[in-house]
């Protein structure tokens, strides 16, 4: 499966907006993917005016394992640890449509012919959704990168965005994967270590509560947003089989209602439309938006903790300096010690209070616009529904 650059204009028109390419010296979209079984081939198109770089504009193919070889190396990397690295992509997920498509398979046999073409239809479309959101979030991600005064310049970025054949990237094996799973235990048992050592920042302490707390309503909000978006994807899919039985039953009738019954499953067929159309918008404007901030907010908070992390350090080597001087022994590389935590400390303060004015900044800037345009959608679609339910009464008045 392919989307054209006109198809990817239409969508990008409905499509949730977190950050855009505001520097123009350094623009990346995606234009084009291609989704084979189980993997997505992404095209990753750059144009910029940068010295850097060897061209102006080029394009590159590129895999999901590579977005997350890139986001872990930033991880990774020592001097951006005062930095929010913005949230890896989602493994691209197919398993819920193509589950829903083998049950319709199954249930074929139950159903119209009408009913099944349109069941089919819709899950086509939920499936060209799933792969639309997944070509945007990771195109999201290159331009958090490009966006950012520091990640635009690092060096497996330009790679990955220049270098112009399969970088190779292999999945993390057993070992590599325990390790893994090994860090996040200790990070966890950190954390509540951490959580006893008390902030010497009120500017930290503040988005420390504040971000713990808004994780949690986020979280709540994605979920309760998805049980609508939910709801209204049923009502759709009951509109067909009402459609579905009007039509059947205008087939069998040679009475005066024949009409009337056919003009009632027209009704019924754009109410289904406008519904779906209805759950498409929630879905791209607010739950997508909702599940982005979840993991960027995730994100922030590993910050905190990076930060938290380094003062846990150096008050350890305020420790060892004083314990250094009663013994009258390795005092100065006590010392020694004791100021690079000093500055490590220091230099993440600065550069996390500057990340997290900016978060709160952009994090505005996407929750407005995304629910101004959600407004507007719910508006239109709200004026159709009326019409159409206008038009049905007028055609039962009728009867």
């Amino acid at each position: 499966m392919a989307s054209t650059p006109e198809e990817n204009e239409k969508e990008k028109a409905r499509s949730v907006s977190v950050d855009l390419n505001s520097d123009a010296s350094l623009l990346i979209d995606i234009p084009d993917a291609l989704c084979e079984r189980d993997k997505v081939k992404f095209t990753v198109h750059t144009k910029t005016t940068l010295g850097t770089f060897q061209k102006q504009d080029f394009s590159v193919p590129r895999q999901h394992e590579d977005f997350i070889w890139l986001h872990d190396t930033l991880v990774e990397t020592e001097e951006y640890a005062g930095l929010i690295i913005p949230p890896a992509p989602p493994r691209p997920d197919f398993e819920s449509p193509r589950e829903k498509m083998h049950k319709l398979g199954e249930g074929e046999a139950s159903m119209t012919k009408e009913e099944y073409t349109k069941m089919k239809q819709e899950l086509e479309a939920e499936y060209l959704a799933v792969f639309k959101k997944t070509v945007q979030v990771h195109e999201i991600f290159l331009q958090r990168l490009s966006s950012h005064p520091i990640l635009s310049t690092d060096r497996n970025f330009q790679i990955f965005l220049e270098y112009d054949q399969d970088l190779t990237v292999r999945r993390k094996n057993a070992k590599e994967m325990f390790g893994g799973f090994f860090r996040n235990m200790v990070k966890t048992a950190d954390e509540v270590i951490i959580s006893g050592i008390k902030e010497v920042d009120e500017f930290f302490d503040q988005e420390k509560t504040f971000l713990l707390d808004y994780y949690s309503k986020i979280k709540d909000s994605t979920a309760k947003a998805e049980k609508m978006t939910r709801c209204h994807k049923n009502v759709a899919d009951d509109y067909i089989h009402v459609s579905a039985t009007l039509n059947s039953l205008s087939a069998d009738d040679d009475t005066a209602l024949k009409p009337h019954l056919e003009k009632l499953a027209d009704l019924f067929e754009k109410l289904r439309k406008v519904e779906g159309r209805v759950a498409s918008d929630q879905e791209l404007k607010l739950t997508e938006l909702l599940r982005y901030y979840m993991r960027d907010i995730q994100a922030a908070k590993d910050l905190l903790y990076r930060r938290a992390r380094a003062l846990a350090d150096y008050e350890n080597a305020n420790k060892a300096l004083d314990k250094a001087r009663l013994k009258g022994k390795d005092i100065a590389q006590a010392e020694d010690f004791q100021q690079q935590c000093l500055q490590k400390f220091n230099k993440l303060s600065e550069s996390g209070k500057k990340e997290l004015t900016s978060f709160k900044g952009r994090r505005v800037v996407a929750f407005r616009k995304n629910l101004m345009e959600l407004a507007e959608l719910e508006i239109k679609h709200a004026k159709n529904n009326v019409s159409l339910l206008h038009a049905s009464i007028e055609l039962l008045k009728t009867n």
